[in-house]
C-alpha cells in the first residue's frame, strides 16, 4: 500500500490520462464499428447474400486475436493509436452486425403494413416504426460490443497507443504485484461501470415499453 501511495502522489495525473485515454481509443473503435456493422446489418437484411458473405467474412476476423492483428498493422500503418483503433473495430463489429441484423428481420409485419396502410411513406416507415420496434436488440449488440472493447483496449499500450494497460506493462517490467493489481482492478472496474451506464442508458431509451 506504501508503494501505491507513492504511485499515486507522483503519477496520479498519468493514473487519470490513462483512464482518460483507455475510453477514448474504446469510444472511437465502437463508434468506427456502429458505422460499419449498422448500415451492414440493415443492408444485410435486403439482400441474404451480402448477409452471408458480412456474418462469415466479420466473424472470421473476430476469431483472429487482436494481438495477431495489431503485429499485421503494425508495419502498414505504424504504432499508436490507429492500429488499436483497427484492431478492435474489427473485434467490436460482429456483435453489433448480428444484432442489427437479427432486429430488422424480426420486424412484426403486421404492424409495418399497418403502418404502410395509414399512408406512411417509405422513410417514415423506416425510422418512426422499423428503427424503435429494432433499436433493443441493435442496443443489446452494442453494449456487448463495448464492454468486449473496453476490456480489451488494455493491448493499446504494447504499441504505444496509451491506456490503461501502461499500467500494467510497467508492472510487469518492473515486477510490481501493486500496478498489476491496481491496473486490472482499474479496467475492471471501468468495465462494470461502462456496462452499468449503458444499462441506464438502455432502461431510459425503452421505458416506454413498461408504459
Amino acid at each position: 500500500m506504501t508503494r501505491l501511495g507513492e504511485y499515486f502522489a507522483t503519477h496520479w495525473m498519468d493514473y487519470i490520462w490513462n483512464i482518460l485515454r483507455h475510453l477514448e481509443i474504446s469510444a472511437i473503435s465502437v463508434a468506427f464499428a456502429m458505422i460499419i456493422a449498422i448500415p451492414l446489418g440493415i443492408l444485410s437484411t435486403r439482400c441474404h447474400i451480402v448477409e452471408k458473405i458480412s456474418v462469415k467474412f466479420w466473424g472470421m476476423l473476430r476469431i483472429i486475436p487482436s494481438v495477431a492483428i495489431l503485429i499485421v498493422c503494425i508495419p502498414i500503418i505504424g504504432t499508436g493509436i490507429v492500429p488499436a483503433v483497427v484492431a478492435l473495430t474489427i473485434l467490436a463489429i460482429p456483435p453489433i452486425l448480428i444484432n442489427t441484423t437479427q432486429a430488422f428481420k424480426q420486424l412484426p409485419e403486421s404492424i409495418v403494413e399497418a403502418a404502410v396502410g395509414m399512408g406512411m411513406n417509405p422513410r417514415e416507415v423506416f425510422f418512426q416504426i422499423k428503427v424503435p420496434l429494432a433499436f433493443p436488440i441493435v442496443f443489446t449488440g452494442i453494449r456487448t460490443a463495448i464492454v468486449e472493447v473496453v476490456a480489451s483496449a488494455t493491448l493499446a499500450a504494447y504499441i504505444g497507443a496509451g491506456g490503461l494497460g501502461e499500467i500494467i506493462l510497467t508492472g510487469l517490467g518492473l515486477m510490481r504485484n501493486d500496478l498489476l493489481w491496481l491496473g486490472g482492478i482499474t479496467v475492471a472496474v471501468v468495465s462494470l461501470g461502462t456496462g452499468y451506464l449503458l444499462n441506464c442508458i438502455y432502461k431510459q431509451a425503452t421505458k416506454y415499453q413498461r408504459v
